[in-house]
């Protein structure tokens, strides 16, 4: 091995500052520094992966239970407008014993009675007969009160006790006899 040749004077000095056989070991930390950002760098990205993965998922698991709802209200609106429909409304009237009402008569607002009322009947013309239920024998169709006539002078206009059927109903339900208690 060749000698390494003296340094004099200011070369000395300067030789003295830096040190010639740690060449090595200056290199290794550097080396350690670069694989530790390059495996955190690694990591970093697997973490982020996962974590966008996983949202993911959680979309998707979220876009199924959107879908699965939204076939639910879409069936619970079909049976909504089933429900509604005006066959079906009349069905389940006549279910609760509801009868159509009778010819509707109207209170002026100064308590006069304009039209001729009529109770509510099983039967009435308004109603073909095939859908009218059927009467029993035992309950006699209801007679319509007597229309106050209008030639008579001086007669009192009708009693303000006759509620006249509001235009928009067609269904009333008959009179009932009020529930007793077993208590």
């Amino acid at each position: 091995m060749p000698r390494k040749p003296e340094l004099r004077g200011r070369a000395a000095r300067l030789a003295r500052l830096f040190p010639m056989a740690s060449g090595q070991a200056a290199r290794t930390p550097f080396v350690l520094l670069v694989v530790l950002l390059l495996g955190g760098g690694l990591i970093g990205l697997l973490v982020l992966n996962s974590a966008l993965s996983e949202g993911s998922f959680r979309l998707d698991d979220l876009e199924q239970d959107t879908k699965a709802l939204t076939d639910e209200e879409q069936a619970l609106q079909r049976d909504v407008d089933a429900y509604a429909a005006p066959d079906a409304l009349q069905r389940r009237a006549r279910e609760l014993g509801m009868v159509p009402g009778g010819v509707p008569a109207f209170l002026n607002p100064d308590g006069t009675v304009k039209g001729v009322p009529s109770p509510a009947t099983a039967r009435s013309a308004a109603v073909p007969p095939a859908l009218a239920p059927e009467q029993s024998a035992a309950q006699p169709p209801a007679s319509p009160a007597p229309a106050p006539s209008a030639s008579t002078p001086g007669a009192a206009p009708a009693p303000a006790t006759q509620t006249a059927v509001a235009p928009s109903a067609h269904l009333t339900r008959p009179p009932q006899s009020a529930p007793t208690s077993g208590r």
